[in-house]
């Protein structure tokens, strides 16, 4: 009993391990490339030059636009 028990208790933990890599999350995380990186940084930089607190909403919509026109999600 204890052997099956233990057997019963390895292939659960190997199921939810192969569950877990391939989940969508995981490729997700493992997914930033040096093209994203870039898309990143370019974004960033074009974005910066709207400051919240006088232009609003502008800064995220234009990172948004940007990372959009890279074909990168935000």
């Amino acid at each position: 009993m204890l052997v099956l028990n233990s057997r019963l208790t390895g292939l659960t933990l190997a199921a939810a391990m192969v569950i877990a890599l391939a989940s969508p999350g995981y490729a997700q995380r493992s997914e930033i490339n040096g093209r994203r990186a870039a898309a990143i940084h370019e974004c960033s930089v074009q974005s910066s030059k709207f400051i919240e607190h006088t232009w609003g909403d502008v800064e995220i919509q234009s990172y948004r636009a940007c990372m959009a026109e890279h074909g990168e999600r935000e």
